[in-house]
């Protein structure tokens, strides 16, 4: 038996009033995610545990079996693992975004989905400026980066910008929850105060405001954390082998601590003009290498973040057109069954353009679990499933399971 999990991140949204009351989902043309769902086992999955704010880092790693009140330690060290770093035990470690402003309000948390090689400029840039023996910064993909602090302390809270897109920035600065962070709450606001000055008239935005694009106006660290200790995905589960294919650094790293082979698809991008057929090709091609496959596409969320519904219906049917069908095609032809999962992490509704706390559907197709009458998988259909609500620690559990 082998095993695919296929992540549609952010794919769950809220009724839209365009779409006549309908989700994304449900305006969409699936036709294959519907033949998938007819011949599958449905429910809800409650993605995120008690007390956890709805990021995509707690959501895939509690998917992926590990609890987050036990492992989580931060996104922006998950996101370094993915980048081959490795730290020091004192070394505190920021997911460290590019950021658009305007007039000191957050108006986009990607600068524009900017490209790496801009970014990689800019944060080379950054390094010659800001950085030290106390402060470095490392190249991510996009507009996701990662920032170390040597002796930083973690007793902060700090603002996902993705979360508050149109608010003014300088409010949502990270601030200390404890005294001993105080010197580290200071030298953040810093940081970021002289990024601004750094970027401004760097000639990679000069070229981008040229260009009619948003400029990357300064820097935003967030989530912290010290260097975490994974069991591997063996050890948890018995699975011999796995794979993670994606387009973003926070789950090749999740990936990368469970002890799971990293395969990146050129021309994965992350957004609406990514390389679906790469990424279709590319499970395929590792399920013959390894018992298990996680294959996370990204677009869904993005396009939400940006409160465009219509580039999220859109996405929706090119993943299932361009994704979904020749995965659905290849795994018929296989020699051996594969169990296949498919669903999002958590909703990210157009509306909000923002992460929102809410259980999502899935859908299980594998030889030993019996079809419900569920014809569609979206937010409503799945509440008449068999499998009911599920807990999201326990959904690979249903996967993996003999009966």
């Amino acid at each position: 038996m082998k095993y695919i999990v296929v992540l549609a991140d952010g794919m769950a949204d809220e009724p839209i009033e365009k779409f006549g009351g309908k989700t994304p989902v449900m305006a969409a043309f699936t036709p294959v995610m519907d033949e998938i769902c007819r011949l599958s086992a449905t429910g809800l999955v409650h993605t995120v545990p008690d007390g956890f704010h709805p990021g995509s880092e707690i959501a895939n790693m509690n998917i992926l079996g590990y609890a987050p009140a036990k492992y989580f330690q931060g996104r922006g060290v998950i996101e370094a693992a993915a980048l081959g770093l490795d730290f020091e035990p004192d070394e505190l470690v920021f997911r460290c975004n590019l950021i658009s402003l305007e007039e000191d309000i957050l108006i986009n948390h990607s600068a524009g989905h900017i490209t790496s090689a801009e970014a990689s400029e800019l944060i080379d840039a950054l390094n010659i400026e800001l950085g030290s023996e106390t402060v470095r910064f490392h190249a991510g993909t996009s507009y996701r980066h990662v920032m170390v602090i040597k002796g930083g302390n973690a007793h902060l809270k700090c603002i996902p910008p993705h979360d508050h897109p149109g608010k003014p920035a300088a409010p949502l600065f990270p601030v200390a929850t404890a005294n001993e962070a105080k010197e580290t709450e200071a030298l953040l606001h810093d940081l970021m105060n002289r990024s601004m000055a750094v970027l401004a008239n760097h000639p990679v935005n000069q070229k981008r405001r040229a260009a009619g694009k948003k400029a990357a106006d300064a820097i935003w660290p967030w989530s912290p954390g010290y260097k975490p200790n994974f069991p591997s995905f063996k050890e948890r589960f018995g699975i011999e082998s796995g794979a993670v294919i994606s387009a973003v650094d926070l789950i090749f790293g999740i990936g990368k601590l469970a002890g799971l082979e990293m395969i990146h698809v050129e021309g994965a991008t992350g957004l609406h003009d990514t390389n679906y057929e790469g990424k279709a090709a590319a499970a395929l091609e590792a399920l013959k290498r390894h018992s298990f496959v996680f294959l996370h596409v990204e677009a869904m969320d993005e396009a939400g973040h940006e409160g465009d519904c219509d580039l999220k219906k859109q996405v929706i049917e090119d993943f299932d057109r361009r994704l979904l069908k020749p995965l659905y095609e290849g795994l018929k032809k296989m020699d051996e069954e594969v169990a296949f999962l498919l669903l999002p992490d958590h909703p990210t509704p157009c509306n909000l353009r923002t992460h929102v706390l809410a259980p999502v559907p899935f859908m299980l197709m594998k030889s030993s679990v019996t079809p419900d009458d569920v014809q569609v998988l979206d937010e409503e259909s799945v509440k008449k499933g068999s499998f009911g609500e599920v807990e999201g620690s326990k959904i690979l559990e249903l996967l993996f399971s003999k009966e």
